[in-house]
């Protein structure tokens, strides 16, 4: 991707009107004028508004992995100080960046065609999610990463969709209590 002035305009204004409305709900047309460029730009750098959605995904996930780094990087190495890295993580995140919820979950809640090439990227982040609970479980030298990262995974993404409709005051510190009582009574605390 060539990502010009005009180029980071438009993908600017796609994740802005995207997030806060829906990618079905947004047209071409509206995120042409939030950018303020024209249709033909938006195709001549994107080529589709499917490309654009494909962009948008991406670009919010290379942000939420930098974000995330940072903070586990700044966390002690045990196991329950990344895992409740995540997890505040995810509250900053949501607070700063996502009160609307996880922009793959509400991705996905629009795009569940596996044609789609959305598709691949929206599951992707939540299998490199899994993954990384994996990992910092496995660091621990426990008998059943697997199944204890997807417990955790399971608490996180409640936490998103829980804190994204504002259904569970303090979601995230909920699901963190949560995860640090399951990686004790695993004893991989």
């Amino acid at each position: 991707m060539d990502w010009t002035p005009k180029a980071r305009a438009i993908l600017d204004a796609a994740s802005e009107l995207f997030y806060a409305q829906g990618i079905h709900a947004v047209g071409v047309e509206a995120i042409a004028e939030r950018a303020g460029v024209t249709k033909r730009t938006l195709y001549d750098r994107f080529g589709s508004k499917e490309r654009l959605v494909v962009e948008y995904l991406l670009a919010r996930d290379a942000s939420w992995r930098a974000f995330l780094a940072d903070r586990l990087a700044a966390a002690d190495s045990s196991v329950v100080a990344q895992v409740s890295a995540v997890f505040d993580a995810s509250h900053v995140w949501a607070a700063e960046r996502g009160p609307k919820g996880c922009s793959m979950i509400n991705a996905h809640a629009e795009i569940s065609d596996p044609a789609h090439p959305a598709y691949p990227v929206i599951v992707g982040q939540k299998r490199w999610m899994l993954e990384l609970f994996t990992r910092i479980v496995d660091s621990a030298g426990t008998r059943a990463p697997g199944a204890i990262a997807a417990r955790l995974m399971l608490l996180h993404e409640g936490a998103l969709v829980a804190a994204g409709m504002g259904v569970v005051e303090d979601a995230f510190d909920e699901a963190r209590s949560l995860a640090v009582e399951l990686l004790r009574s695993e004893r991989v605390a």
